[in-house]
């Protein structure tokens, strides 16, 4: 026997969040197979926000922030070498001016003229390479515990950040930082309510990370951190220069990153619109709700128009 569906009441389907329509594809890149999801929203002249997501993840992070907002805007996440669903050949050097090459070509290939630059973590670095080498490009930063600031740096990053091959017992140090529980801590870690943090984000993150060749990736990547530390005076100035219009949401109980790296922002973009959300390093993935209307508002307000 066969029924026929009710039809919908509109007053019902008013009510409900139609989420994004998302592809996931492939493209070659300087020979790294990079992937990538991208929404596929309403309008054509949809805003662009290009995703740049953090350690140890990958674009899965922002799954739930594509299904809210790319209907109405295209949002778009690459994979970097060394991460999630990217292949990279043997050989591959790890680095993040590489690992900024690597998204440079990617921009390129996908034809991107012009993008909001969401920066997160890693994404911060690979960001603002992108930015320094097009500044044209760049219609807004939206800032989520994505350090550009030497005050941003906790201890223990500043500790972490000091390890070179030769010194002791530093590889044993970074290797404890791809476990699962160390992943685990990364998403629940100053959280008000764990309850609220899906375990299949460190689990996608630790089965990646357990891949052949990914430790070395780290660990190369790890080693290379000392570089954007020196860089942030560029990034600085770049910030002065161009005043992006900026919006910045931070999680003030990141262990790495914390609240002093949200506000030195204002002392280069003091027109940022700085938001503090008591949660810990992956602030989207238990304050989504309170975020992305934040991202909406900034893209409507903010995004060129022909």
């Amino acid at each position: 026997m066969t029924t026929s569906a009710a039809p919908h009441s509109p007053a019902a389907v008013s009510r409900i969040a139609v989420p994004a329509r998302t592809v996931h594809r492939r493209v070659e890149v300087d020979g790294v197979d990079v992937f990538y999801r991208e929404s596929l929203p309403e309008r054509a002249d949809a805003p662009v926000l290009l995703l740049l997501h953090g350690f140890p993840s990958a674009s899965h992070q922002f799954r739930r922030l594509i299904d809210a907002l790319g209907a109405q805007y295209r949002l778009i996440a690459p994979d970097y070498p060394g991460f999630g669903h990217t292949e990279a050949p043997t050989g591959f050097t790890y680095s993040f001016e590489r690992l900024a090459d690597i998204t440079e070509g990617f921009v390129e290939h996908l034809g991107l003229r012009r993008f909001t630059l969401y920066i997160f973590d890693f994404g911060a670095p690979v960001g603002f390479r992108l930015a320094l080498r097009h500044p044209e490009r760049v219609a807004g930063l939206v800032v989520q515990n994505g350090n550009a600031y030497e005050e941003g740096l906790s201890d223990g990053a500043r500790e972490f950040i000091a390890l070179t091959p030769e010194l002791p017992g530093a590889e044993e140090t970074i290797r404890g930082l791809l476990t699962l529980d160390a992943t685990r801590g990364q998403y629940e870690g100053g959280t008000l309510d764990p309850q609220l943090v899906a375990p299949e984000g460190w689990l996608l993150d630790q089965h990646f990370l357990d891949l052949p060749g990914r430790t070395a990736a780290q660990l190369a990547l790890a080693y290379d951190y000392r570089s954007n530390v020196a860089a942030y005076p560029a990034w600085q100035a770049w910030l002065r220069e161009h005043r992006p219009p900026t919006l910045i949401t931070w999680g003030t109980n990141d262990p790495f990153f914390p609240e002093p790296g949200a506000r030195a922002y204002l002392r280069d973009v003091p027109d940022a619109e700085l938001h503090l959300f008591e949660t810990g390093h992956f602030a989207l993935e238990d304050r989504l709700p309170e975020i992305a209307p934040l991202i909406a508002d900034f893209l409507d307000r903010t995004w060129p128009r022909a």
